[in-house]
């Protein structure tokens, strides 16, 4: 050791686990990852379940509205570019093209991000959580209910999020929920969560 550097103790690897996970990052190790079965998010009730619920995030926009938005803007353009064409500026209807197609690419984009799924189910033996991307890879954990805590953090904000802690690892619950869904759901798995430890069934 250099003289008169000053002595440092090493940490231990479990301190510098922590440390080097930056807050807020999802650092559970799933139980299984690959492809989704079909059924893997049916309604199939589960023995024993104190809790089962499917999360979906939201579609503001119905299939007929979707219809309603693109044939509105494919008029728009269209006599726009033959306002432009009449004057002699043609080359704008390559634009007003790539626009209807931008448009539409930007709705079926947020069509596929809405087939993203978690299931989260309760027994007094295990929390089941299943996670399905848009892709069809689905990645899922198991947790014992003994050793699983919940926290609604930073209630009544926007940015609220749920979060299942185990052993010191995180996962992270209902990210593209709106903030009021979150903590409503954040209440009830709570509540099955307390109630799969007391072996007592949660309320519907």
């Amino acid at each position: 050791m250099r003289r008169g550097a000053p002595y440092r103790r090493a940490a231990p690897a479990r301190y510098l686990r922590h440390m080097s996970t930056p807050a807020g990052i999802e650092d559970l190790p799933p139980s299984h990852k690959g492809r989704a079965a079909a059924e893997t998010l049916d309604a199939v009730s589960v023995e024993g379940a104190v809790f089962d619920a499917v999360l979906r995030p939201n579609r503001s926009l119905p299939n007929s509205g979707f219809i309603a938005v693109m044939a509105a803007v494919c008029i728009v353009n269209f006599f726009a570019g033959l306002v432009f064409f009449l004057q002699g500026a043609w080359p704008v209807i390559g634009f007003c093209g790539l626009d209807i197609l931008l448009v539409w690419g930007a709705f079926k984009l947020s069509y596929r991000q809405g087939r993203l799924r978690e299931r989260v189910v309760v027994t007094p033996e295990a929390l089941t959580v299943q996670r399905i991307l848009p892709s069809g890879h689905e990645t899922r954990w198991s947790l014992q209910p003994y050793w699983t805590r919940l926290a609604l953090e930073r209630a009544g904000e926007h940015d609220a999020r749920v979060r299942l802690v185990s052993h010191g690892r995180s996962l992270f619950l209902g990210a593209f929920l709106a903030p009021e869904e979150r903590e409503e759901f954040g209440r009830a798995l709570k509540t099955a969560l307390d109630a799969a430890r007391t072996g007592v069934a949660a309320a519907p």
